[in-house]
């Protein structure tokens, strides 16, 4: 599981060093694709094949799953992490939310966001936002 948000830099390629606690988990290979947020998100394969599993299972005769399939999935690189430690984040995917040098890694659970420093700190919810969040949760049976 990932957990935690840290500031970091990309260097003049694109590339980003995976931080120590996220790299033994995540493991040779990863996958980098578009968030439905202003963000990427990074896998490693395990999370990668089960969110592929459930992506899978959505009818292909809805026009609006078959878009959301292929935004996920056309728009994903699989990036082998260098000794190093770090891995290259494709340029495309890059251009997609704006990320350039400054950039935040959130550590969500089964994946690992990767935001412009810019758009993170933009998109952060304050105290009455997660309170109306929170009361329709539960108003849904989600107990916090």
């Amino acid at each position: 599981m990932y957990l935690g948000d840290s500031d970091h830099t990309l260097d003049s390629k694109g590339r980003l060093i995976i931080p120590s606690r996220f790299r033994e988990a995540l493991g040779e290979k990863i996958i980098i694709t578009r968030s439905l947020d202003p963000c990427l998100c990074i896998y490693d394969m395990e999370a990668w094949s089960s969110f592929c599993a459930r992506l899978a299972e959505l009818p292909s005769n809805d026009v609006n799953q078959r878009k959301l399939v292929r935004f996920f999935l056309a728009g994903a690189a699989e990036v082998e992490v260098d000794k190093q430690g770090r891995v290259l984040i494709p340029q495309k995917l890059r251009d997609s939310f704006g990320i350039t040098r400054e950039v935040v890694l959130a550590g969500v659970g089964s994946r690992i966001e990767l935001w412009s420093k810019d758009a993170y700190y933009c998109n952060s919810m304050d105290s009455d936002e997660l309170n109306t969040i929170a009361k329709d949760m539960l108003n849904g049976g989600f107990l916090i």
